[in-house]
């Protein structure tokens, strides 16, 4: 599957696909004709004597200091060179590809003022497999996402490190045994490169696929533990949630009315007294629905910011306009609240592994689900893990994006800091995957217990696709291995059961 780069129409859908290896991409031939025609403009402009920035002046503070004409291909080298100053850990391979289809993306809407072959070098490393070595700390997501993308431009003209081939290989040598030759960057292209937003949105994209997955993973979860708990789904009804009609909220509570339905179980319980559950029980819906609304919004603004201009100067017709379309605080708001909704999520469902395992807080249930309780201590440590897991997301949650530290000899006076708030993202995805795999653990325990009375079909759809991971406890184990499986079976879409 090709996916075509018109600067206009890609999904982040298609970002997932392109960087798990799932398409191929290429520019449209609308695409080409509107780069071309704004890089006439720039070739004449450069030619002449008017300051243009970035292609012969200086970049940053340095703005005002003039490139003679001769020198106006090295400057763009330059910028390029050292703009590459990046630290940490290399980015994943799924991070760096999202990044070079999204900018190439950007590129085809025309308004950059570089030649077609520019962006369709982004695509033969795509489709060809190369993959720039690109550090993950050193963006501020002031003018964008600056050194990581020029860890990704470096390797375009032939030099850095990229992965080709499952070795790390110069820039030079990667280039060359994929079959592309390096390239020669010519004014406002080297800056075009490195201007974007592209690290921070690419991360985001695919923590949000994630993070869905997630959110649907939790519905789920909560239904198993309730009815372990024998708790009630009639603060699930649907009046209630109308009545507050936050399109999450009614969508959690619905899947939470059918993942119940048919369960004996609750039929076994059907005239107990108890009124209410507790509130990480019955306001599961107004929880997690608050999460998926956050994400529905995320969506939103990350749909936007893919088929954006983010480099500047941009290119209007006959005019060339210096602007701040570079900016991060539209992303950095997302990706902050994104850790702060997910943060909740796994608050949540630790409560409800606590409810299951603690002996104060049910009477149905051994003390921490242990077959032998003192011999065994079941899954007390697994409870103190997601406690553990929790209390990091509390860190990871304050926003990266308060944090504006000047830059550029204060010219960059006020930064966005969204590279920051997308890394720490990626944390606090993994964090609560983790907390709710434990969440499946307790709550397959639980019902396991209750044999021979079983949930609903849909539930037990579920504990029959945990089994080949994370079979049936018989006495205290390593869970470690348990909790790994089912966080992978849940990034894997595994617990899900519900359209």
């Amino acid at each position: 599957m090709t996916i075509e780069l018109d600067g206009a129409s890609l999904t982040v859908s298609q970002v997932h696909e392109a960087a798990h290896s799932l398409g191929q991409a290429a520019l449209s031939h609308k695409a080409v004709r509107k780069m071309e025609a704004s890089r006439a403009l720039v070739e004449r402009l450069a030619a002449g004597d008017a300051p243009i920035y970035a292609v012969n002046t200086g970049v940053g503070l340095l703005a005002d200091v003039r490139i003679p004409r001769e020198e106006l291909d090295q400057l763009q080298r330059n910028v390029v060179r050292s703009h590459a100053a990046g630290v940490g850990e290399p980015l994943a391979r799924e991070v760096v590809r999202a990044m070079m289809l999204i900018r190439a993306n950007t590129l085809a809407m025309g308004l950059s003022g570089i030649r077609p072959i520019v962006a369709e070098r982004l695509c033969d490393l795509l489709n060809r497999g190369v993959t720039p070595v690109v550090p993950s700390q050193g963006s501020v997501g002031a003018s964008g996402d600056l050194a990581p993308l020029a860890h990704i431009a470096l390797v375009l003209i032939g030099e850095g490190e990229a992965e080709f081939g499952g070795q790390v290989l110069p820039g030079l040598e990667a280039l060359l045994c994929a079959g592309i030759e390096p390239l020669v960057l010519h004014p406002k292209e080297g800056i075009s490169l490195i201007n974007g937003t592209q690290a921070m949105l690419a991360i985001g994209c695919l923590e949000l696929e994630a993070a869905a997955t997630l959110a649907d993973a939790a519905d789920v979860l909560c239904a198993m533990t309730l009815d372990a708990l024998r708790g009630t789904p009639r603060a699930f009804d649907e009046r209630i949630h109308v009545a507050r009609p936050h399109p999450g909220q009614i969508e959690s509570a619905a899947r939470l009315r059918r993942l119940l339905e048919g369960s004996e179980i609750r039929q076994s319980h059907i005239t107990c007294r108890r009124v209410q559950d507790a509130y990480s029980l019955r306001c599961a819906p107004q929880v997690h629905g608050a999460v998926r609304d956050a994400l529905a919004e995320a969506r939103r603004v990350f749909s936007i910011e893919l088929n954006s201009a983010t480099d500047n100067p941009l290119v209007f017709g006959d005019e060339i306009l210096s602007g701040g379309n570079f900016h991060g605080e539209p992303l950095a708001f997302q990706l902050d609240f994104l850790a702060v909704a997910l943060s909740a999520l796994a608050n949540i469902s630790e409560r409800r592994v606590d409810r299951l395992v603690n002996p104060a807080l049910n009477e149905h249930l051994p003390p921490f689900l242990a077959g032998n309780p003192g011999i065994e201590s079941g899954l007390m440590m697994a409870q103190v893990t997601a406690a553990s897991l929790v209390a990091e997301n509390r860190v990871l949650a304050h926003p990266a994006s308060t944090g504006s530290i000047t830059t550029s000899g204060n010219r960059e006076d006020f930064v966005s800091m969204g590279m920051t708030s997308a890394v720490k993202l990626q944390r606090v995805v993994r964090n609560t995957r983790a907390v709710l795999a434990i969440e499946c653990l307790a709550a397959c325990r639980a019902l396991d217990l209750l044999a021979p009375l079983t949930s609903s079909p849909p539930i037990e759809e579920v504990r029959t696709r945990v089994r080949p991971v994370s079979p049936p406890i018989e006495g205290d184990r390593p869970f470690y291995r348990d909790i790994a499986a089912i966080d992978g079976l849940i990034a894997a879409g595994g617990l899900r059961v519900l359209n």
